[in-house]
């Protein structure tokens, strides 16, 4: 993975749209003072690529990517891979509870032949030749394919870890184990032996189980098995016998069923004979009725009465004249007399401001003659102030002459020398001029004054005249409205008249309502009554209807209590005559029901000799359902039977894989297989870091390890073995970078796709080196660089070593926002 472009909104520090451009660059630092940013640019990339960032420790702390006032976060990383151009790009952003989500994040491969000054104003369909992931979970996946690492080896192999290099070089065997474990992940090994021994006590779990399970199902041999199907046999054998005895019963039951049924009808038709009384209330009701009616009838002739009344005073009312347009007429006389009173009223406030603005006019004309005299006066004084400024500038060449000697201004000779003035005359002039100056604009301001007096009695005396003209006008259309019609005292007698017609017609009206009250309260007695007296015909066709099945005597519809003493009569002689069978009917059914109990005691001796309890319902379904519960028991034998078949398969299977992960646990075990694989990897890492350390140092060093302990050979000083403690801070800067390098490519080689390193980045820190240590990781880096086959990148603040990159990124930071810039090749 080679970054190309990086373009940052909103990101932590970053708080404007920030791009960092990678185009062509193959050797380049991030340089600025503590704290300016230079970090947060591969922590945009390690977000881009994996939605995360190292110094966060939470996955999913995606809150850190926003800027404290920002509510967006973007980044967006264009990045080479094995050839391929891709762009990446990831939005969080912050809704109006404060919960911050990603909202978008896309990868896409990049046309080829694409310009990418074209990521300026955005790209088009045919700029992308492969949309490649569109949710955060794709592009997780995608990324994995693409750059060939998983997040935890992208940051050790890209992005190297601050301050591990030398750490890891100088630990001891016991901690360097430890590191080479975290590093390489194989902690996965510990975890299988967990995971194997947790299996293998599982199934010891798991076996006794199955072994109390197989202990509860030591019952089921083949006697039981023999034993369930003769039951069954003898059980089918009861059940023949129950089929051929059940119509017996059937038969008897039935018989029985009779007799109880009409012994049962016998009673009930003696009941509901029996329970026949006339009620108390039948010869009353039809005479509250015929009075209830009467009343009716009285209430709707006094309620047509009262209604003739009112419609008569209504006719009165509607002849007597319009209440609206008399009291309209009444207020328009009213208005006339108030408007003839405010007439007087407004002619002489109309008069008085006449005579206020004519004296102010007067003033306005005395207060400008005053101020062009002032005006004039002041003029005098400085024409008068200009005389004696000439005079004083004539006086002060007076000094300067001499008598018989030629005048400096007119060149003519001086025989008498002027005298010389007391004082300057431009002081009195001054003097003059200043109170001149103050009586004008004296006068200008009285007749400033006088005359915003003047125009606010004009607008009085405009306001005076129109509401003056207002007024005639309304008296003239009143008179004109008022012509030919009525005085006010007519017009107030006939409104005094209505006024009686209208209470006599409400009084009608509370009449007529009375009335019709009445007449509801009538009708509603006579509907009452006429209902209790249907509600007892129908009580009585009830109680007759009930009986119709024994023949009633008609009733008479016209009389209530004719009709219930019939039915009570009849009802009487037919109770009598039920009763006088009923003593035959039970002897019946005492019979029928001995003939049915000797049937079911022959059932009840033919199930207990087959041991099973009497019959309670129907004997041949109790038999059939004991067959059906045998049968049942002989499969639950047989299903028994197979299931410790399964269970002791299953317990063999479980055993072996027991004993294979028990096998497996103590293989794992981390004095013997781990400590093989460590060996193993810290060969394979020696070798490759010695390769390395070889080419960065000019072939001067080879790196070696004995027995857990790094060491290295001097070629430079005739082979010389040195351990690692004794090397300069240059030299330690090399091996470590070296195992580092190394390190990056085991990982790489662990990785699950195939990974492509085409750039690393040390975020190490140099501050603390001397000059020639410095000096001594600057030639390394170059090396490094030149060998051509990654980028690399330094974030450091020690300008001596970033003056000897050829790119810089020079990181600053203020307090709005930081800021990047290129500087270099």
């Amino acid at each position: 993975m080679r970054p190309i472009r990086l373009d940052l909104d909103g990101f932590t520090v970053f708080r404007e749209p920030t791009t960092v451009d990678f185009t062509d660059t193959d050797f380049f630092a991030l340089v600025g003072p503590t704290g300016s940013g230079k970090s947060t640019v591969l922590d945009a990339i390690c977000f881009a690529l994996y939605g995360t960032v190292p110094r966060w420790g939470d996955r999913r702390a995606i809150a850190n990517a926003l800027a404290p006032s920002a509510a967006e976060a973007r980044v967006r990383l264009v990045f080479e891979s094995a050839g391929v151009r891709y762009v990446l790009s990831r939005v969080v952003r912050r809704d109006a509870k404060g919960a911050v989500t990603t909202k978008h994040a896309g990868l896409e491969a990049l046309a080829p032949e694409l310009d990418l000054s074209k990521l300026e104003h955005g790209l088009d369909a045919d700029d992308v030749a492969e949309v490649l992931a569109g949710t955060p979970g794709e592009v997780d996946e995608a990324v994995l394919t693409v750059v060939g690492l998983p997040y935890e080896q992208f940051t050790k192999c890209v992005v190297l870890p601050q301050g591990e290099f030398a750490a890891f070089l100088h630990a001891k065997p016991a901690e360097r184990q430890k590191i080479l474990v975290n590093l390489l992940g194989l902690d996965v090994y510990g975890r299988i032996r967990e995971r194997a021994a947790a299996e293998g006590s599982a199934a010891e779990a798991k076996l006794k189980v199955l072994d109390e399970q197989l202990a509860v199902l030591s019952d089921v041999d083949e006697a039981a098995l023999t034993a369930a199907a003769a039951r069954v046999e003898a059980l089918r054998r009861v059940a023949g016998a129950v089929d051929a005895i059940a119509p017996r019963l059937e038969e008897a039951g039935r018989l029985a069923g009779q007799a109880t049924t009409a012994l049962a009808t016998l009673d009930v038709e003696i009941d509901r004979l029996g329970a026949v009384t006339v009620p108390a209330e039948a010869a009353g009701l039809a005479a509250a009725a015929a009075a209830a009616r009467a009343a009716v009838a009285g209430a709707v002739e006094d309620a047509r009465a009262a209604e003739e009344r009112e419609e008569k005073l209504r006719g009165e009312l509607q002849a007597a004249g319009d209440v609206t347009a008399l009291r309209r007429l009444l207020d328009r006389h009213a208005e006339r007399a108030r408007l003839a009173t405010e007439a007087t009223a407004v002619h002489d406030r109309v008069a008085s401001a006449s005579e206020e603005h004519d004296r102010a006019a007067r003033s306005v004309e005395t207060a400008r003659t005053e101020a062009a005299a002032a005006k004039r006066a002041l003029e005098a004084a400085f024409e008068a102030y200009n005389a004696a400024m000439a005079v004083d500038q004539a006086a002060a060449l007076r000094p300067q002459l001499r008598a018989g000697e030629a005048c400096p201004v007119c060149t003519q000779t001086v025989h008498d020398l002027p005298d010389l003035p007391h004082e300057p005359a431009v002081v009195a002039a001054k003097a003059v001029g200043e109170l001149a100056r103050k009586r004008s604009n004296a006068a200008d301001r009285t007749v400033e004054e006088r005359d915003r007096t003047l125009r606010d009695l004009d607008r009085n005396l405009a306001t005076a005249r129109a509401h003056a003209q207002q007024v005639e006008q309304r008296m003239v259309a009143l008179d004109a409205e008022l012509e030919g019609t009525a005085p006010p005292e007519a017009l107030q007698r006939d409104l005094d008249g209505i006024a009686r017609l209208t209470k006599g017609l409400e009084n009608a009206g509370a009449e007529v309502r009375k009335a019709r009250e009445a007449h509801r309260t009538a009708a509603g007695d006579a509907d009452r009554a006429d209902e209790r007296l249907g509600a007892a015909w129908r009580s009585f066709d009830t109680a007759r209807d009930g009986l119709a099945a024994f023949g009633p005597p008609p009733a008479n519809r016209d009389d209530l209590a004719d009709a219930w003493a019939t039915l009570h009569g009849w009802a009487t002689g037919e109770t009598g005559r039920r009763r006088a069978g009923r003593p035959a009917a039970l002897d019946e059914v005492h019979g029928a029901e001995r003939r049915a109990a000797g049937v079911r005691d022959e059932l009840a001796a033919l199930f207990t000799g087959a041991g099973l309890a009497a019959p309670g319902g129907d004997p041949a379904r109790e038999a059939a359902v004991a067959v059906e519960r045998a049968e049942a028991a002989r499969r639950r034998i047989e299903e028994r039977r197979a299931d410790a078949e399964r269970l002791r398969a299953q317990r063999d299977a479980i055993a072996r894989d027991g004993q294979v992960a028990k096998a497996l646990a103590q293989h794992l075990r981390a004095d013997r297989f781990e400590r093989w694989l460590l060996a193993e990897a810290l060969d394979t890492l020696v070798e490759g870091a010695s390769r390395t350390l070889r080419e960065l140092s000019g072939g001067q060093y080879d790196l070696g390890h004995d027995k857990g302990e790094f060491y290295v050979v001097d070629h430079h000083d005739a082979g010389l073995r040195r351990v690692v403690r004794t090397l300069s801070g240059g030299e330690t800067f090399q091996a470590s970078l070296a195992l580092a390098l190394a390190l990056s490519e085991q990982l790489a080689g662990m990785s699950a796709a195939s990974a492509s390193l085409e750039s690393i980045v040390l975020d190490e820190g140099f501050g603390t080196l001397d000059a020639s240590t410095l000096d001594t990781v600057a030639v390394t880096l170059e090396n490094l660089a030149a060998r051509g086959d990654r980028m690399v990148g330094v974030v450091t603040h020690v300008g001596a070593l970033a003056e000897r990159i050829p790119v810089r990124f020079e990181v600053r930071r203020d307090a709005r926002t930081a800021r990047i810039e290129r500087v270099g090749l």
